[in-house]
């Protein structure tokens, strides 16, 4: 019996990983109907991360709240509570940036009015809940407001001259004269997942890096980093620290407060019980929306493929596109959804057909 373990990460605005797998497997199993399936859907900090964490982690509870979205509007969403252990006896809140201020929960592109309030408030109830370690996702942002929103809402004031308090989003930051932190809440334990080393500004920071993602514009990213290098000032914070730039900066507000930045892939693949998984495999599967020449620096398919390396465990690739200047010579088989479907377009429309195709693709292959 050939033992599979499907890990994919989500295809980014197409269908979750927990989908991408279950898709894989139904493929799989009509080459090979008598394999043993182990699903691990994963996640490197961004989209899907909170479903990775639900679907892997027996006992794990939504916990419903609603927040001010990134367009300023309310957004019904969840936060996912893990039950006590020994190192939080309070329980382990996991919560993700992507849905609470992400960009995809925009009609259109808000550079300048987009901020972070909505996922400083999904924290501020997980704190309230009386959790003792907190795990954040901060990928798929939609601003670049230097984490300002998510510290505002939990206790932080940042002020102009007359002491009142600035505008959300990217357009209040030149306006900050002062930032008082004295009632910002005390953080848990908490550990920030990201699969960004951008530093906060410079040609590899965030305004420069992602802000063209969120709508800025040439004109508009000087004046953006400019501004984020001071409030790196105001918030006592090393503006090159790797990492500091993730989220629009708000992976830097969040070592402010006191967290640890850590890489997504690794820290999910632990808490989900990845490599127990793996290590009895023979059949490793993988996958993202895009397999690209950054696929290599940190994402899930290398990371999970050096995993697989470890214990002789076979590793194949599921990607909806797999470009020309990606390394597929990790894997031992790879499969184009685009390829298959013949299209960017078709493989879009049904990413859950397609993959069954590439997961019967992948069977035959080996």
């Amino acid at each position: 019996m050939t033992r599979v373990v499907l890990a994919p990460d989500s295809f980014k605005g197409t269908i979750t990983a927990a989908d991408a797998a279950a898709s894989l497997a139904e493929g799989w199993a009509s080459v090979d109907p008598a394999a043993d399936f182990v699903h691990r859907p994963m996640a490197d900090g961004g989209e899907g991360t909170v479903a990775a964490f639900a679907a892997a982690v027996a006992g794990a509870r939504w916990m419903p709240v609603v927040v001010d979205g990134p367009a300023g509007v309310p957004v019904e969403t969840s936060w996912l509570l893990l039950p006590p252990s020994a190192e939080a006896p309070g329980g382990t809140a996991v919560v993700d940036l992507a849905s609470t201020s992400g960009i995809e929960l925009l009609d259109e592109l808000r550079p300048w009015h987009a901020d972070t309030t909505g996922f400083g408030q999904a924290i501020a109830a997980a704190l309230d809940h009386g959790i003792t370690r907190l795990v954040v996702g901060i990928g798929s942002s939609a601003s670049t407001d230097g984490g300002t929103g998510m510290l505002s809402a939990l206790g932080a004031r940042f002020v102009d001259d007359s002491g009142a308090s600035v505008a959300p989003g990217a357009r209040g930051l030149a306006d900050i004269a002062s930032v008082d932190l004295s009632a910002l809440r005390t953080p848990p334990h908490v550990r920030v997942l990201t699969d960004v080393t951008n530093p906060l500004v410079g040609h590899r920071g965030a305004a420069a890096v992602f802000g063209p993602q969120k709508g800025l514009t040439g004109t508009d990213i000087p004046q953006v980093d400019a501004e984020l290098a001071r409030l790196a000032d105001l918030l006592s914070l090393d503006p090159a620290l790797p990492g500091s730039g993730a989220a629009g900066g708000t992976g830097g507000a969040l070592v402010v407060w006191g967290a640890t930045l850590a890489p997504g892939a690794a820290e999910v693949a632990e808490l989900i019980g990845l490599a127990d998984a793996i290590a009895d495999a023979d059949i490793v599967i993988t996958g993202e929306g895009s397999y690209d020449g950054q696929s290599g620096d940190g994402k899930v398919p290398s990371f999970i493929a050096g995993l697989a390396a470890a214990t002789g465990a076979t590793t194949l690739l599921a990607a909806g596109r797999i470009t020309a200047d990606s390394d597929t010579a990790l894997f031992a088989a790879s499969a184009s959804l685009t390829e298959i479907a013949g299209s960017s377009d078709a493989a879009l429309a049904e990413p859950a057909r397609w993959l069954r195709e590439a997961g019967a693709l992948l069977a035959r292959s080996v």
